[in-house]
């Protein structure tokens, strides 16, 4: 996977933090205020060596974790 695709009812602050499989956090993609629509985020551009990770989407009430696979 190396786009993670979300969308937004309303404007929101969004934070999108990466986490290795041991559950450490190793990176985040996304801190900022988001407008309503469909948002997507390149996940090659973090930098991350290959591996399995999860990815956290969390705004306000609302929270979503994602295991990824970023290919290199």
């Amino acid at each position: 996977m190396e786009k993670i695709k979300f969308e937004i009812p309303n404007l929101v602050s969004a934070r999108v933090t990466i986490y290795d499989i041991l559950g450490r956090e190793v990176a985040t993609l996304m801190d900022k205020k988001l407008t309503p629509g469909h948002h997507e985020i390149n996940v090659k551009e973090s930098g991350l060596p290959g591996g399995i990770y999860f990815c956290k989407i969390v705004t306000d009430g609302f929270s979503e974790t994602r295991k990824i696979e970023i290919l290199k």
